[in-house]
């Protein structure tokens, strides 16, 4: 049982680092306002990544006009890479 739960931790893990890698991708493309993002795969990173998002968007209002909700979503999704990351078998 120890080496199947450690197997999915292990998994998760992986599974939030590449999650990690589309939600910087979708941060920085944030920045270019000449990116259409109705068209793809631009649509199709906004689709995956914009729910998380919009979880901090309610939590963190804008600052000065800046949308400060990623940092939010960055913190929370390293905590549970590095949780996953250190699930042990006994």
């Amino acid at each position: 049982m120890d080496v199947l739960a450690i197997t999915f931790s292990q998994a998760f893990a992986e599974v939030f680092k590449f999650y990690l890698i589309l939600l910087t991708l979708r941060i920085y493309l944030g920045w270019f306002p000449n990116i259409n993002f109705w068209t793809q795969p631009f649509f199709t990173l906004r689709r995956m990544t914009d729910p998380y998002l919009r979880i901090f968007r309610g939590i963190l209002p804008p600052v000065f006009g800046l949308d400060l909700s990623g940092i939010l979503a960055f913190t929370m999704l390293t905590f549970l890479i590095d949780f996953f990351s250190s699930v042990k078998g006994s």
